[in-house]
């Protein structure tokens, strides 16, 4: 599985309220929030991110609120995966929640610049500059968790699951 895009670079502690400002959470259309992602730190961003990339950020990605608003803006906003150093907590369980592939990485600054085109093996966690070859080694996804981003999301992946349950019960 394998997320290629330009680059989005952003630095460390970009909290949920600059992913998708708290005026935008009365609205639960991802067309919607996708607009209005990162529309206080950087209001070109939906318009670029709809051709997809790759979002490169520091430590603490989506600290703050535990709101489930940012990943699905940032996934509905063309982004096929997010690379940092570190997520918070609530913000990595929320983006597997809803299908949005995210990897660790222990990389420099100057690893990749903005508009670098970036590719992402899921698989194997290379995380790599195509721009001037550079690589680095992210954790790679587990099975399972490929195979929840794959369905789109906690929801579709429990269903999946209990659809081969109900085959295997059949086949008793």
């Amino acid at each position: 599985m394998k997320v290629k895009g330009s680059a989005f670079k952003f630095g460390d502690h970009i909290d949920t309220d600059l992913i998708i400002p708290a005026r935008f959470l009365n609205v639960s259309d991802k067309d919607e929030l996708a607009k209005n992602c990162f529309a206080d730190l950087r209001p070109e961003f939906a318009d670029k991110a709809k051709s997809g990339g790759v979002i490169v950020a520091g430590e603490n990605f989506g600290c703050g609120s535990s709101r489930e608003h940012a990943p699905i803006a940032i996934k509905a906003a063309g982004i096929g995966c997010v690379v940092a150093r570190s997520f918070a907590r609530i913000f990595y369980r929320n983006a597997f929640n809803i299908g949005l592939p995210i990897l660790e990485a222990t990389m420099e600054q100057d690893f990749i610049a903005e508009g670098d085109p970036v590719s992402v093996d899921l698989t194997s966690g290379e995380v790599r500059n195509e721009a001037n070859g550079k690589t680095v080694q992210a954790m790679p996804l587990p099975p399972f968790m490929r195979e929840m981003v794959e369905c789109g999301g906690l929801v579709p992946y429990i269903k999946k699951q209990k659809m081969k349950s109900e085959v295997n019960d059949i086949h008793k």
